[in-house]
């Protein structure tokens, strides 16, 4: 029983024990077939102060993402007219939503960032509507907007005032503003609350319209 013992312990320490700081020793008892696993105190202590320590990383570099989210939403636009715009450098379709919005008539600035899942974490999008760029739009009353939304589903947006988040092209339909620019591509856009147990619902039908 003493070996069967060990033998447990053994087998449930050695995935918990980071780097082999803890090793199992074993010694012979009297009996040649009973084995007594035995752990090093002192490696249990280091192996702990290293799970402290990496949970402090954790929780540090969490802390940084979060941070950098929050510092890159507070340079929000101030008016009804100006969109801020996160996508990655080398999105050439997000380039191209850009100056069909300021070809539209808005003052569009970008930030470029390799990582926008921050971002969109702060902007609420859920994980199904997320598309290559997340914006922001609005003065006192900011709304988000992910992916190719269109230019009237932007302004029936901004006039109607809904009480959501915002609104999403979910992936890169083709066709889509951006993407090609068909006027009779057919594509939904969807309004998202932020509010738990609220699903999101179609709020724009591009060439539908």
């Amino acid at each position: 029983m003493v070996a069967v013992a060990g033998l447990i312990l053994s087998a449930l320490l050695r995935p918990l024990l980071l780097w082999n700081y803890a090793q199992v020793f074993t010694a012979s008892c009297p009996m040649p077939w009973a084995i007594v696993a035995m752990t090093s105190p002192s490696r249990i202590r280091k192996t702990s102060e290293m799970t402290k320590i990496l949970t402090s990383l954790a929780a540090v570099f969490a802390i940084g993402v979060s941070v950098t989210a929050t510092v890159a939403f507070a340079e929000t636009p101030d008016t009804d007219n100006q969109i801020m715009v996160f996508k990655t450098p080398w999105c050439g379709c997000c380039q191209a939503w850009v100056e069909a919005m300021e070809k539209a008539g808005y003052d569009v600035e970008t930030k470029d960032v390799e990582d926008l899942t921050p971002i969109k974490m702060q902007a609420g999008v859920p994980g199904g509507l997320e598309a290559c760029h997340t914006a922001m739009i609005g003065g006192e009353r900011k709304y988000v907007l992910e992916g190719h939304v269109p230019v009237e589903a932007v302004e029936k947006l901004m006039t109607e005032r809904p009480d959501i988040r915002g609104v999403s092209t979910p992936g890169m339909p083709m066709g889509s503003l951006g993407m090609g620019d068909d006027p009779e591509a057919i594509y939904a856009v969807y309004a998202f609350t932020g509010r738990a147990g609220e699903a999101p619902a179609v709020f724009f039908e591009a060439g539908k319209q």
